[in-house]
């Protein structure tokens, strides 16, 4: 029986909900979770998830501003997170509206943006700041960043070669791809990225849990529900 307090769980959110990778350090297994309640009853010790944890009363974070100063060229894969009342918003034009308003210099939204809108808001339903001790807020192009000795990755992860790229950062890790457990996926549920980004999450959650782990920024900044506002890797 494996010993769950070595265990850990890196999420990415999916077309059809989170997509979840477990890692003991030697074995790994991807698992489709339809909410993110269900994502909270695996035993896992450490859960670190690519989503925002932390909702600003004014657009941005320190957080993704310190990140992005590390990725250089990747910079453009760390979204702010939109204020807080923007996601009261049902329609992108509403959210743009909102966020002009809780924004200086005033920003609209990308619509990019505003498709996380729905995992970001069930993940807020739930976080509380005790939950955070087990919960993580991490972003895989960090991760991949760092376990390439602090350098950004070349290529996109969209493509074939960043695809590439990402598994031979990861094998260096000794978290190799071809004995990951993947049960049967359809593309309308998830890609290919997202399981490569939840393996990333994995390995920056065993840093969190073995405390070697670097946060962004390396001070307390919470928001006005007390949530803790970092990304960590």
């Amino acid at each position: 029986m494996t010993d769950t307090s070595f265990v850990v769980l890196g999420v990415d959110g999916c077309r059809a909900g989170w997509l979840g990778v477990t890692w003991n350090g030697l074995t790994a297994e991807a698992r489709l979770y339809k909410t993110f309640a269900e994502v909270l009853a695996h035993p896992a010790k450490i859960i670190a998830v690519d989503m925002p944890i932390g909702l600003p009363q004014l657009n941005g974070r320190v957080a993704e501003s310190e990140v992005r100063k590390v990725l250089g060229k990747r910079r453009s894969s760390v979204f702010s997170t939109p204020s807080q009342a923007s996601y009261a918003a049902s329609t992108w034009e509403e959210a743009c509206a909102m966020n002009l308003i809780h924004s200086h210099p005033p920003k609209k939204l990308s619509k990019q943006s505003f498709g996380l809108f729905p995992k970001i808001r069930e993940i807020d339903a739930l976080m509380t700041p005790l939950l955070q001790n087990r919960v993580h807020e991490v972003h895989p192009e960090l991760t991949f960043c760092l376990m390439n000795k602090g350098q950004p990755l070349q290529f996109s992860k969209k493509t074939r070669e960043g695809s590439k790229e990402r598994a031979a950062v990861l094998e260096a890790q000794a978290f190799y791809l071809a004995k990951l457990v993947v049960p049967r996926l359809l593309r309308k549920d998830a890609a290919k990225d997202d399981i490569i980004d939840a393996c990333a999450c994995a390995w920056s959650a065993s840093r969190i849990l073995h405390g070697k782990a670097v946060s962004y920024p390396n001070a307390e900044i919470r928001n006005i529900r007390d949530l803790m506002m970092r990304i960590e890797a």
